[in-house]
């Protein structure tokens, strides 16, 4: 009995971090991009976060190994002695560092309620993409939950056309926000696809694949910001413009893997759904007083479309699906969290 009660607190615990995570994340960004007054550097700040990340998941071997001796032989065994294992993550790396910039550029023009629905497309990319890449098989219900995600996603963008400058004088563009979630949404979908398909019945742990992600992700993180902002940061400094909420920002990004990996084990998809749905009426309830969002009968139907489609897209099928390249479940924990944190 002591066993279950201490279960449900880790999972209803969980899904409150999600929600928080989910939710604030969002939000704080939001008010980072469109604040009045000095702009920091996107570039430098998805650079910061990959190292901070690098931190906590040394700090997590470094108890898991319980202490320094163990951590250098697990990183010389991991990293050294096999490096190919290690040059495999290459490739989502740099994809994940891609889209931790588009996310940037896609909180810059879009309210923080917009971007939260629209974002629920990593799940329709997601989904193709194991079904190509995997030859994995949906159910009935779960292609008919991803038209229904298109359809409110589609609804929610139809009313957000038009450039518009904030009260804080920040402009904004509707349409290049879109672009910029969709497109994270698709490197989104490839890279936690192709992260599963290579990684098949590997038994490294979550953190050591965020060490091998980081080794690669930090350089290309580093040489981002110096070919897109080198002239800025050279005049003012990598850390310009940065403020409480900035670095808020940045740690949250960073246990954001931390947090999915706990989420992932302690609760279900039907759980994972309902925070993901709390944080999208979260977002939209704080846009309103906050970032003076206008809540028209389109947006309600669209969000709500999709809120319905993530509980139908997560809801157990009598038979579990065909899959052909099936995951340890380590493996998916270790593919949903990097996924996640960024």
């Amino acid at each position: 009995m002591h066993v279950k009660s201490h279960q449900a607190v880790l999972k209803y615990t969980s899904l409150v971090l999600l929600v928080v995570q989910n939710a604030s994340l969002i939000l704080i960004m939001r008010y980072t991009r469109t604040q009045p007054g000095d702009m920091f550097i996107a570039t430098s700040a998805v650079a910061v976060v990959e190292v901070l990340k690098l931190a906590m998941c040394l700090i997590l071997l470094l108890f898991e190994q319980k202490g320094i001796v163990g951590l250098t032989k697990l990183l010389h065994t991991t990293i050294v002695l096999g490096p190919l294992d290690t040059i495999k993550v290459a490739v989502p790396s740099f994809i994940y560092t891609f889209q931790n910039n588009l996310l940037y550029i896609a909180i810059s023009n879009l309210d923080a309620a917009t971007y939260q629905v629209s974002y629920q497309l990593k799940i329709l990319t997601t989904a193709l993409f194991s079904v190509f890449m995997l030859q994995r098989s949906l159910s009935k219900l779960q292609w008919f939950a991803l038209l229904v995600l298109f359809t409110g996603v589609s609804l929610v963008q139809v009313q957000r056309q038009g450039s518009k400058p904030l009260a804080s004088g920040v402009a904004q563009n509707p349409f290049i926000g879109l672009m910029a979630v969709v497109a994270a949404c698709i490197t989104s979908g490839f890279a936690g696809v192709y992260f599963e398909k290579i990684l098949k019945g590997s038994d490294v742990s979550v953190w050591m694949r965020n060490v091998q992600l980081c080794i690669f992700s930090i350089p290309i993180s580093l040489i981002t910001m110096l070919l897109n902002d080198g002239a800025t940061i050279r005049e003012h400094g990598m850390f310009f413009g940065y403020n409480f909420y900035v670095w808020l920002v940045i740690v949250i990004q960073a246990l954001g893997g931390l947090i999915v990996a706990v989420v992932v084990k302690y609760t279900d998809n039907i759980l994972k759904g309902f925070a993901t749905t709390i944080a999208i009426i979260v977002s939209c309830v704080v846009s309103v007083y906050f970032f003076s969002f206008e809540v028209t009968a389109m947006f309600m139907l669209g969000a709500t479309l999709v809120i319905i489609s993530v509980f139908l897209y997560s809801k157990p099928s009598s038979a579990p699906p065909v899959v052909k390249d099936k995951l340890t479940p380590e493996l998916e924990v270790s593919s949903g969290a990097v996924a996640r944190s960024v």
